[in-house]
């Protein structure tokens, strides 16, 4: 029988978000993580065998927790789903942060451990089906110019804006669900 666990995962995980959002990337450190949850350095390395390890569980986190309900709320209602970007950046400002200011590039340069590798394979594969899926349901058919249409009115045209907040440190406000709304509808509703 194993020993108990003292510290979770999501112990670990929110506190190298916080580090990221106070300090930026480049002050999440192995040793800087284990002094800010005050667990021992191994059980860090532990839970994450490296920084890499560390970052790409970190930002599939957020990208699961973001993409899950976005693409539910897709099926059913794309423009619903569209402000729900909003709403999920005004409500987790320090995830956002860190989704939307870094691309997994750049976040991490090492090879990843195999059951990372499939999560981010399995993430993407749910969003190209997810996307192809609502293009499909709104434009009949999918052409690479329905889905770019789609792309820019669910995903580009609100993320560009938020992201612009972000880069200032400032939430976005909520009137900027008006300007969300009117690409989405210039984009997908006058289009069909």
């Amino acid at each position: 029988m194993g020993r108990k666990a003292y510290f979770k995962n999501e112990e670990f995980i929110d506190s190298a978000i916080q580090i990221i959002s106070e300090e930026g990337l480049g002050a999440l450190t192995i040793a800087g993580l284990s002094t800010r949850v005050t667990a021992p350095i191994g059980s860090v390395y532990h839970r994450f065998p490296s920084r890499d390890a560390l970052v790409a569980e970190l930002w599939l986190y957020i990208v699961e927790s973001f993409q899950n309900e976005w693409l539910n709320i897709l099926q059913t209602d794309g423009l619903q789903a569209t402000l729900y970007c909003l709403q999920w950046v005004r409500s987790h400002p320090n995830e956002a942060s860190v989704m939307l200011l870094y691309r997994i590039n750049d976040l991490t340069s090492g090879e990843w451990p195999k059951d990372l590798q499939k999560r981010a394979l399995r993430l993407s594969r749910e969003l190209h089906e997810g996307v192809a899926s609502f293009t499909k349901k709104q434009f009949g058919s999918v052409t690479k110019e329905y889905i770019d249409r789609t792309l820019f009115a669910i995903y580009d045209a609100p993320m560009g804006i938020l992201r612009r907040y972000l880069q200032e440190n400032k939430i976005p406000p909520k009137s900027v669900a008006d300007l969300i709304r009117e690409t989405y509808e210039a984009l997908v509703e006058k289009s069909k």
